[in-house]
């Protein structure tokens, strides 16, 4: 494999080795640390790693790690999912209330099938992807594209409402900080983002004991609410203003399909684990499916606990006040328990960005392996960390942040759009494998995903036009823009795939004359070192030196010329005059007339540069190096080599040992 140095530093290896074929990938393959990648992280792209004694399984996900990782989106959701169902049947006044129960029980119907669902898309894509990988095997290209949008908006948006959620519980803790709410947002996430960059292992020990504090906390409340005949205390709504409608008693279908398409967005996140099950220790679709298993248990256990609470207390909706805030209170008291679930809520909701950055770095080089974004989205740093993704979605929520600056309200109406398109996706591409699998049982399989697809697709529909005037359109426009993107960045691989002659023998390698131009403007070591390689390199050498007809550069000219002479290494110096100051277009001018004296010479321009022992000094440099190299790959089709002498922090004195 041909090496090649990455920016950044740190050892990368291919997401899979057995499709660097793929598009120019074979000519471009992404940079590898033998020394520090063992062969066994290649083998963790496929359906399991390997034993939890490899070397990187240190940095892979046990079920409860995982659950830890990519489940902080769901339970978060919990402290807004039933509030959103209250929210809409409150216009039907307290009649409309009494539909909470039913309208959640449904939502955990579909939560169990999503569950079910994506179990079997573990089994069956065990390298990750979720709804794109399904799409892309049964549903056609196009119909993944569309899918792998839907989520990386989902996962960006979520990252941004996320933080946004969680600082605002914050400042209405503290509302001195309420000003300041955007710099907050960012600083938390540069938080999670530096925790994940160290791998996301690290990021799952970090958010063990939050999460289970969350669950602990509600799982506590909805118990002891369970046992109690009327609410322990009503502190927290007394003094706000109910928004239930008075005097109205009339329940639609459309108010409970509205209900119920806004309380679906509790399930959001649910399709995480089934994204990132490369990043599970193996056996890694085992312990992904437990980890789904579990994750939806949870959820549903919760969602419908909170739902029978509301009606054993019949809450209302207050202004202010949060619904899960009040079941709190009613449950458990105001007192120290109280805010234990509240701090709790707040922590949980911050760190919920965590679960994008759990699943779109692993989607984003699934997407570039697959030549629909920058093959730089493939690499995995040392910590099995996918370091552009992070950064990549890092940037993306920074900028929803600013834009938003810090408003929760502002991003809400664009969020669970995306991600119930990918549900229904994912579920009409399960159908088609049951029926091309069949295997026992497929029918009952595929009359659940297809039952799935319908309340899914029908959830889009609904969010989709509910929310198209509060910014949703958005979300219409974004999402066939990015399937755009990816298709110019694929037709631009195979561009270059067709230039390369990718998949076709090349023909047999042929000797041809070389000569190598070196071009100089000074006598030094990085000279000698670059003669040195050139001599070695090419049959023939020449080394040039743009000379200028201003009186003031005429003493360096001859200085240059006279010690050239003295030194006499045997290659000749050849002087390029030039009326302007310029040094790139002369030395570019010189080799492209070179090529057209001397048609079948192989050309090889060699530019000697010092690489400075410290980062800072690289300021210090004049670049001509980029410049020379920027005239000569512009005008001419010479093979451009920069040499970079490393210039050691403290030389060793000749003679010492």
């Amino acid at each position: 494999m041909t090496m090649v140095s990455l920016p950044g530093g740190g050892p990368e290896e291919p997401p899979d080795t057995a499709t660097a074929r793929q598009g120019v990938q074979a000519a471009n393959p992404p940079a590898t640390d033998t020394d520090t990648v063992s062969p066994a992280a290649h083998a963790a792209s496929g359906p399991e790693a390997g034993p939890d004694t490899e070397p990187d399984a240190r940095h892979r996900l046990t079920a409860l790690q995982g659950l830890a990782a990519l489940s902080l989106d769901a339970m978060a959701s919990v402290a807004y999912g039933p509030e959103s169902v209250v929210l809409i049947l409150a216009a039907a006044g307290s009649y409309g209330l009494g539909f909470t129960l039913p309208v959640t029980l449904a939502i955990a119907a579909l939560l169990a099938v999503l569950v079910a669902s994506y179990r079997q898309v573990i089994a069956a894509f065990p390298n990750g992807g979720g709804s794109y990988a399904v799409a892309k095997v049964h549903l056609g290209r196009r119909t993944a594209l569309v899918a792998a949008a839907s989520l990386i908006l989902d996962y960006v948006l979520n990252v941004a409402v996320s933080v946004t959620a969680g600082v605002a519980a914050l400042t209405s803790a503290f509302p001195a900080l309420h000003q300041d709410r955007g710099w907050i947002c960012l600083a938390v996430l540069v938080l999670i983002t530096g925790i994940n960059l160290r791998g996301i292992v690290d990021s799952a020990k970090a958010f063990i004991v939050p999460t289970a504090v969350f669950i602990g906390a509600i799982l506590t409340m909805i118990v002891v609410g369970l046992f109690r005949d009327a609410p322990a205390s009503t502190v927290t709504a007394d003094g706000h203003a109910s928004v239930l409608a008075q005097n109205a008693t009339a329940v639609g279908a459309l108010l409970l399909l509205k209900a119920f398409a806004a309380g679906c967005s509790a399930l959001t996140g649910v399709e995480a684990v089934a994204n990132a099950v490369p990043s599970f220790r193996a056996p890694a679709a085992k312990r992904a499916q437990r980890t789904e298993v579990a994750l939806g248990a949870l959820l549903g256990v919760m969602l419908i606990g909170l739902s029978v609470l509301i009606g054993r207390f019949h809450l209302q909706p207050v202004e202010g006040v949060t619904v899960l805030a009040q079941l709190a209170d009613a449950s458990l008291g105001h007192n120290w328990a109280f805010y234990v679930v509240q701090f709790a809520t707040v922590v949980l909701l911050a760190l919920a960005a965590n679960t994008s950055f759990g699943g779109l770095p692993v989607l984003m080089s699934l997407l570039a392996r697959d030549n629909y974004l920058p093959h730089v989205f493939g690499l995995k740093a040392d910590r099995q960390v996918h370091r552009h993704g992070v950064l990549a979605l890092a940037a993306a929520a920074a900028a929803l942040l600013a834009f938003s600056g810090g408003d929760v309200n502002t991003l809400v109406p664009l969020f669970a759009i995306g991600v119930f398109v990918g549900f229904t996706i994912c579920q009409v591409g399960m159908v088609r494998h049951w029926r091309l699998e069949r295997s026992p049982g497929w029918r009952g399989k595929a009359l659940l995903n297809g039952f799935g697809a319908l309340l899914t697709g029908v959830s889009a529909v609904v969010v989709t036009a509910t929310k198209f005037a509060e910014g949703a359109w958005l979300i219409v426009i974004a999402l066939p823009l990015l399937v755009l993107t990816f298709e110019t960045v694929h037709r631009a691989y195979g561009r270059i795939g067709e230039r390369l002659g990718l998949g076709r023998v090349p023909e047999a390698p042929r000797a041809a004359r070389s000569l190598v131009v070196v071009p100089v403007s000074h006598l030094s070591r990085l000279t000698c070192e670059a003669l040195n390689a050139a001599v070695s390199l090419g049959d023939e050498v020449v080394a040039v030196t743009v000379t200028h007809g201003a009186p003031e550069d005429r003493p360096a000219t001859e200085a240059l010329r006279r010690d050239w002479e003295l030194w006499n290494p045997g290659v000749e110096l050849l002087e390029l005059p030039s009326d302007t100051r310029t040094i790139g277009r002369p030395i570019a001018a010189y080799v492209r007339d070179l090529a057209a004296r001397r048609p079948g010479t192989r050309i090889t321009v060699l530019i000697p540069e010092a690489e400075p022992a410290h980062l800072w000094q690289r300021l210090l440099q004049n670049q001509r190096g980029a410049v020379v190299a920027h005239a000569v790959r512009r005008d001419t089709d010479a093979v451009i080599c920069r040499l970079r002498f490393r210039l050691e922090a403290r030389e060793t004195p000749v003679g010492a040992s």
